[in-house]
């Protein structure tokens, strides 16, 4: 990303960068920059499909730290590919490197892969904490630029390309951004890097950055492998990795301004071919441009709240509602490279390459949301098939292209997308359904949990391989840690039996291994595809199903331990004992997932041994001596209690959760003695659930 070795020549050069304590002041954050640097630097989780309430905590610290020295953080993200298409081949070869990333981690090799649901996990956080947020309507580096130096003050980023932007008040690396040192009010402490410096430092005139950066080689232009061979080292003093920029500095040292500077590059790319020349000319001036900033086109939206007007024409392709939405961060990002470019590069999971993509699963949700997308726009093309919409994607080590056919039939033909906010709710919900193939009702269950549910089933029904009955399991066993988490981060009703749940939950995250079982990890990786898939679509339909906190939705750290739990003959209702609210929460997302007969017989002759208080086979041996204490401590103190008690989760006051538990906690100590000598297990046993 940028001036490839640039950063590193910066950091050898220890005068160029300025030791700063920063405080008090607004700071343009480069989103994509910081929830890769947070993720990664914490070494979070990604052989498992992601950490994602840790990460939600990483972010909580950092805006915390933030603002205890008075510094206001505006975080914008990128929107889309860049709108001229330039840097596809870019793109393409990104992508590939990130394929043999995951397949480095599958294998336990060391590598970065940012998992699936990263990114709405990160804006969701954000507007919670109510952060002014943005997505650019392209990529983000020179809206970044662009609004600092409107507001006169720094970026925070990592991406080399900022120590080109003209940026007067500077540029601030992430990763000399020592967020958990600042004090309260005393600042953070931080390296600022300015032009000036690095100008003077190198004696080059500021205005030949951009020369400089295209030369190097950026995102843009490689004018290496266009034919300019030319040999910067030995304009250079200094051998080794650094010399070829520093010999590039020297030489652009002597001229100068930009006009004889041109005038010089050009000279040499003139190699006698004419055609060629002159395509390497034009791929030059382009790089430069970019370095060239516009106003704002963000500053209007976060002063007022409105869509950004100063767009360039291409990518005017969206209706208002949906411009107002992308830039809030409401609607995904591929929706205008869809639009424009009908091409979408998929993301890469740790998965098993000897078996497809798991993307393949979610593609008919992504056929509907094509149809969305330009349904309206080319009807005719769509009924002949001329629309396709080409995707990138693995094919075991390989990025292959397939070309996806949009769908637009059935309840997705009655709307368009330029009034898809005016639509009505149940022709939306409709929609949603239909392609989860949901049939059931789903009043069961809590409203913020009908999505991922919804999700569920339709993994349960395309899956391949099917998931077996542990991977079900373990999987809502995490979304029941996640509920219980989000209750108690609330106050709203977790008990002290609930916390004991909590605890265990806690304890199978600590026994979790390094090694991989790929065969979980694809079966977790299709989910989240799914997942993914299903909350762009669920964005485009303005929201007709509730969007649960991403955040609590999957732990990867807890869910492939469960399944290893669950196959050695472990019970849900053993891993819930206890936890009368867990447990009412759990049955209630089994019985909305559709289920073979085989399964349904497993989970009924489970419960039926369970209720009858026998020890299942193969139960995994877990630290019970804590554990039994404390339930036996609880036991005693509930026995003072002589009412019944209703406890309810809730979303918010205007949500019906949907399911309500109630349990009596009055026990009798004569029952208990007279079924067993040891009070201790007798307490345990009437406990219900307990085995």
């Amino acid at each position: 990303m940028g001036v490839r070795g640039l950063t590193s020549l910066v950091d050898d050069n220890g005068h160029i960068l300025q030791d700063v304590s920063f405080k008090n002041n607004k700071l343009v954050i480069d989103g994509c920059n910081l929830y890769y640097l947070l993720y990664f630097d914490e070494q979070l989780d990604q052989s498992h499909g992601g950490d994602y309430d840790s990460f939600e905590g990483l972010i909580c610290g950092f805006i915390k730290a933030l603002r205890e020295n008075g510094i206001e953080p505006y975080v914008v993200v990128d929107g889309g590919s860049d709108y001229t298409d330039k840097k596809f081949e870019t793109l393409k070869q990104r992508a590939e490197e990130k394929i043999h990333k995951a397949h480095d981690v599958s294998v336990g090799r060391r590598g970065n892969v940012l998992p699936l649901i990263i990114k709405r996990v990160f804006s969701q956080v954000l507007t919670r904490l109510k952060v002014p947020f943005a997505k650019s309507i392209a990529e983000a580096d020179r809206e970044i630029a662009s609004l600092a130096r409107e507001w006169n003050c720094p970026v925070l980023s990592n991406d080399s390309d900022f120590y080109i932007f003209n940026v007067p008040a500077g540029f601030l690396p992430i990763s000399h951004f020592k967020w958990k040192q600042g004090g309260l009010k005393t600042g953070i402490p931080a390296k600022l890097f300015t032009q000036e410096r690095f100008c003077s430092w190198f004696n080059i005139n500021q205005s030949l950055l951009p020369v400089f950066a295209s030369i190097a080689g950026n995102d843009y232009v490689n004018l290496a492998s266009r034919g300019l061979s030319v040999k910067w080292a030995e304009y250079s003093e200094l051998s080794g990795r650094f010399a070829k920029l520093d010999g590039l500095l020297h030489w652009l040292g002597s001229l100068k301004d930009k006009k004889n500077a041109l005038n010089a590059v050009l000279k040499l790319m003139d190699d006698g071919d004419r055609v060629k020349t002159k395509q390497t000319e034009q791929a030059f001036m382009l790089s430069m441009e970019e370095y060239k900033l516009s106003p704002s086109s963000l500053g209007e939206f976060f002063r007022n709240g409105t869509p950004p007007s100063n767009i360039p024409e291409p990518v005017k392709v969206l209706p208002d509602w949906a411009l107002l939405s992308l830039t809030q961060g409401k609607l995904f990002s591929d929706v205008i490279d869809v639009i424009l470019f009908r091409r979408v590069v998929q993301s890469s999971q740790v998965e098993d390459i000897s078996l497809p993509s798991g993307k393949i699963t979610s593609r008919p949700i992504r056929q509907i949301l094509y149809g969305l997308l330009l349904g309206g726009r080319s009807p005719a093309s769509m009924e002949t098939g001329q629309c396709m919409v080409e995707e990138y994607d693995r094919d075991g080590l390989n990025l292959i292209s397939h070309m996806i056919k949009p769908i637009l039939s059935g309840p997705v033909q009655k709307l368009q997308l330029d009034t898809l906010d005016k639509a009505h709710l149940q022709d939306r919900l409709t929609v949603m359904l239909e392609t989860l193939g949901v049939t059931q009702s789903l009043t069961g269950i809590p409203p913020h949990l009908r999505l991922p549910v919804s999700v569920t089933c339709y993994w349960m029904r395309h899956a391949d391989p099917p998931p077996d009955l542990p991977l079900l399991q373990a999987l809502l066993l995490g979304m029941v840690y996640g509920e219980l988490c989000r209750q108690k981060k609330k106050n709203r009703g977790i008990s002290k039996s609930e916390s004991l749940v909590l605890q265990r939950f806690e304890g199978i995250v600590q026994r979790c291994t390094w090694k991989l079982d790929l065969d979980v990890a694809h079966a977790y990786s299709q989910w989240q595809a799914c997942f993914k898939d299903s909350l762009n679509l669920n964005q485009l339909l303005c929201f007709p199903l509730v969007e649960t906190e991403c955040a609590r939705l999957y732990k990867g750290t807890l869910v492939h331990p469960l399944v290893v739990e669950l196959r050695r003959g472990a019970s849900p209702e053993f891993i819930l004992a206890g936890g009368p609210i867990a447990r009412q929460l759990y049955k209630a997302l089994l019985d909305t997932v559709p289920l073979s007969q085989d399964c349904r017989s497993i989970i009924s002759t489970t419960t039926r041994v369970v209720a009858r208080g026998r020890t299942l086979p193969r139960e995994p041996m877990y630290d019970l001596t804590a554990n039994l204490k404390r339930l036996v401590m609880q036991l005693e103190q509930e026995e003072e209690e002589d009412t019944w008690r209703e406890m309810k989760i809730k979303d918010t006051p205007a949500e019906d959760p949907g399911w309500v538990v109630s349990l009596k906690t009055r026990h009798k100590t004569k029952l208990r003695a007279q079924k067993t000598p040891n009070p201790e297990l007798s307490k345990l046993r009437d406990k219900k659930g307990w085995i």
